[in-house]
């Protein structure tokens, strides 16, 4: 299996992929249906650590392999051509391990890093409420300064990973008055006291993911575990929530291949009044939609990915890939499903899966309605007339 960022790759990077591709065949196909109906991930988690896979971004100093973003990028779409649930789970731990690589704390760096890495400790990242989602600046939960440190009060909500993270960079307000200025993000250690787990949130697929929320009860935050202060948490979340909504594209990029190469070889075997489906002119048409939505896509996040590395302005770019999936992939991974008639309900084509997933990352990292907001703000800088 050739993934569409490959060109892109250098030889070490493809030994990754393929490292991770093969994690992808025996780890993940055969837990995946498992997984979906509530089974624990922690082993698949301890697998993944194993292959190295929650140190892709952590530096070569701190035991890490030091990749670019591009890979992960790789890494997530081949990933979620067998589950996508589960490679956002395990990619939001290896994103912890990753940005605490860069905290100034040494026993971030000494101690916790080595055990995201190592699978003994997973991570989450924090920063939805249950009043608060794509209005990120209008977060409630409160850190008030204190001698010595912080004290944190309130709710946290839709956080991927909740139901096992030990560890939450957790972004919350100082100052009501100054909106997103007041924002700063501390690291939660959900094993202290003024830390409650809240019940995992039931919902119709992708279980995997561990979707689920905390209450902070006076919680204190020593001034070690301040990992960006107010005036500049904001901007460091709005840099890898850039990032996140373009691996969520490639995730549905992974995804919509996969639900079309199983609804197109469904369709050359099975006969239908004295033919192969695929030969009959309506679903092969409805199967060459899919096609040409899944090569614009991968060209929208392959493009964004690239600006991603190249450090540059990627605001516009991560916004159209992860509005365009949000498009395509629900109404896609649905054509793939009636394409293969009853079949394409059956658990062990894994369709069920691909579409709750799809859904689910139609509002992860901003909804697609946010999306639109994003590309449209930036009309007039990218495409307003010059004319005086």
């Amino acid at each position: 299996m050739t993934g569409f960022l490959d060109p892109y790759l250098k030889d070490d990077e493809r030994a990754v992929l393929d490292r991770a591709r093969g994690f992808g065949q025996r780890v993940m196909r055969p837990n995946a249906d498992h997984w979906e109906r509530g089974m624990s991930v922690i082993e698949g988690m301890h697998a993944a650590a194993h292959e190295g896979l929650l140190r892709l971004e952590v530096p070569h100093s701190l035991g890490g392999l030091g990749h670019r973003y591009l890979l992960k990028l790789a890494m997530t779409e081949a990933l979620s051509r067998i589950d996508m649930a589960f490679t956002f789970a395990m990619i939001n731990t290896q994103n912890v391990a990753a940005r605490l690589s860069y905290s100034k704390t040494r026993a971030h760096l000494e101690t916790l890093v080595p055990a995201l890495t190592r699978g003994d400790l997973f991570g989450a990242t924090a920063l939805s409420e249950p009043n608060a989602g794509s209005d990120f600046a209008g977060i409630k939960t409160s850190a008030t300064k204190v001698d010595g440190g912080w004290v944190l009060n309130g709710e946290k909500g839709w956080i991927t990973n909740a139901t096992i993270a030990d560890l939450f960079i957790t972004y919350v307000q100082t100052d009501p008055s100054a909106g997103w200025r007041g924002i700063a993000c501390f690291l939660v250690d959900g094993r202290k006291a003024g830390f409650t787990r809240v019940a995992p949130y039931d919902i119709f697929g992708g279980r995997a993911i561990g979707v689920g929320g905390f209450k902070l009860d006076n919680y204190f935050a020593g001034e070690d575990d301040l990992l960006a202060p107010a005036g500049e948490a904001f901007k460091l979340a709005m840099q890898g929530v850039n990032g996140a909504r373009v691996y969520v594209a490639a995730m549905c990029a992974g995804l919509l291949a996969a639900s079309l190469e199983t609804a197109v070889d469904y369709g050359a075997e099975r006969q239908a009044f004295g033919k192969a489906l695929i030969k009959h002119q309506g679903l092969a048409w409805s199967l060459s939609d899919v096609a040409t939505d899944l090569t614009a896509l991968r060209a929208l996040t392959r493009d964004a990915g690239l600006l991603i590395d190249a450090q540059k302005d990627a605001v516009m770019a991560a916004a159209q890939a992860k509005s365009f999936s949000g498009r395509v992939s629900v109404a896609g991974v649905t054509a793939c499903i009636q394409a293969m008639g009853a079949a394409g309900l059956r658990t062990e084509h894994g369709l069920g899966r691909h579409l709750s997933a799809a859904k689910i990352a139609a509002f992860t990292d901003g909804s697609s309605e946010m999306m639109s907001e994003r590309i449209a703000a930036g009309l007039t800088a990218s495409f307003g007339s010059t004319r005086s």
